[in-house]
């Protein structure tokens, strides 16, 4: 074991590639976890948007996938109301948008794909082609999500509510869930949310679940969902993976520093999700930065705190926000009411 590294980033997602992009002049080691994707909707959000903007960066079309959209069907199961808002997200390919951003780092960091499988003080043991690698690191950044290990093993549990996020893709021709982008609440197999988005030739459909019975919820959400003359046979393929949301300033940890060397999170391995609507790309982008940024001064740890409070302030308004979304009878008066809607139809007819 003889490599020793500035900064060794373990994930290689929007968080983990952005942070490795920012910095310069360092010798830093990216382990990318692999290429198997995570369940994501895939949708770029005005925020995530606007953190890109800061960099001028602008998306190459093939990121892009077919539709783009300009609203989001908001479906109450329990109710049968629907209710369209307007929004403008970008519609993308998840991995190739992730290939993207890898692509930009620049070529003095070391990338290698592989598994990080412990972490002992300072040092990181990953593996990759099926042989052990250890490396020293002077400061280690887990980038690697809600189930992350170097969360695991430097912090204790976070005080945040853990769900399961399933979602499986369809053939368009083998489904008849239209319009493109829907948003659906169903409180009998979760407080949480589902979607589903269509993807050039594909739909997908994924929701959040209690890990209690989850798969037995997203099955039955499924069938519930027949009698709105909505019928998902025959999925493509199954992802699902771990998510979390905030409920408060315990579902956040940024890093601790120890004598000889330093840990920090980023992104959702830090806690940062939107506990509303689950969007974590723009919060993946602003962490990395506010990180980025606090290496240029001395205590790092008190500037990447400071930094990121006003992220964290953000991410737990939007429980204020979740209070409206996921309570069914101030949902249901909110959708019956038809505020900053575009049209209400009941789905029972």
């Amino acid at each position: 074991m003889n490599d020793i590294y500035d900064v060794v980033i373990v994930g290689a997602g929007p968080a983990g590639s952005t942070l490795a992009r920012l910095l310069k002049n360092r010798k830093v080691l990216l382990i990318h976890g692999g290429s198997d994707e995570k369940p994501c909707g895939g949708l770029l959000a005005p925020d995530a948007q606007k953190a890109l903007a800061v960099f001028d960066l602008t998306l190459p079309k093939d990121v892009l996938v077919d539709p783009q959209i300009f609203s989001v069907r908001t479906m109450d199961l329990e109710s049968g109301l629907q209710q369209w808002y307007q929004r403008m997200y970008i519609n993308m390919d998840r991995k190739k948008f992730d290939d993207w951003l890898i692509s930009l780092i620049p070529d003095t960091t070391e990338i290698v794909e592989g598994k990080c499988t412990s972490i002992h003080e300072n040092q990181v043991t990953y593996l990759k082609d099926g042989f052990k690698r250890t490396v020293k690191s002077k400061v280690i950044v887990g980038a690697d999500g809600a189930n992350s290990t170097v969360r695991k093993t430097y912090f204790p549990e976070l005080k945040t509510r853990r769900y399961v996020a399933i979602q499986q893709w369809f053939h368009k021709n083998d489904t008849q869930l239209k319009p493109f982008y829907s948003c659906i609440f169903d409180e009998k197999t979760s407080d949480c949310c589902s979607w589903s988005i269509n993807k050039n030739d594909y739909i997908i459909f994924g929701g959040a679940f209690a890990p209690k019975r989850c798969r037995e919820n997203f099955e039955k959400q499924k069938q519930r969902l027949k009698k709105f003359n909505i019928h998902l046979e025959n999925p493509v393929k199954t992802e699902a993976c771990q998510v979390l949301r905030p409920v408060g300033y315990n579902s956040f940890v940024n890093g601790v520093e120890f004598e000889e060397y330093s840990v920090f999170l980023i992104g959702e391995a830090a806690g940062f999700i939107s506990p509303s609507s689950l969007e974590g790309f723009s919060s993946a982008f602003n962490s990395a930065i506010a990180l980025s940024d606090s290496f240029k001064e001395k205590k790092v740890l008190k500037n990447y705190k400071r930094k990121t409070k006003g992220l964290k302030r953000k991410l737990l308004l939007k429980n204020i926000k979740s209070l409206f979304m996921y309570n069914p009878i101030l949902r249901k008066l909110i959708m019956m009411s038809g505020i900053d809607s575009i049209a209400m139809r009941d789905m029972t007819g």
